[in-house]
């Protein structure tokens, strides 16, 4: 079984910056596209990027092109999300996604809160 644990949430002012990081265990890292996905209360899960499973390609919501950036350690089992000029409407439950590119498979972490607040 794979697990996703996500970390690096907090409380941050507007304009400023976070790291997430998603652990991922029980399975070959390489062989998953992941994507962090984000809810606020009373809206859907979105999806914020996504990384292909080697790393060369990644894609990005509208709203957060040009300040967040996601990238992959395949040799730590590690993904990440770099949030800069956060804003407060950033303010999400932030879950990553693990999506098997060869079979119908998929694992999603716990989440993690980030607030963007003064």
């Amino acid at each position: 079984q794979v697990q996703l644990v996500e970390s690096g949430g907090g409380l941050v002012q507007p304009g400023g910056s976070l790291r997430l990081s998603c652990a991922v265990s029980g399975g070959t890292f390489s062989n998953y596209i992941m994507s962090w996905f984000r809810q606020s209360p009373g809206n859907a899960r979105e999806l914020v990027a996504s990384i292909t499973s080697v790393g060369t390609k990644t894609s990005y919501a509208d709203s957060v092109k040009g300040r967040f950036t996601i990238s992959r350690d395949n040799a730590k089992n590690t993904m990440f999300l770099y949030m800069d000029s956060l804003k407060p409407e950033d303010t999400a439950v932030y879950y990553c996604k693990a999506r098997h590119k060869s079979v119908t498979l998929q694992f999603w972490g716990q989440g993690t809160q980030v607030t963007v607040s003064s």
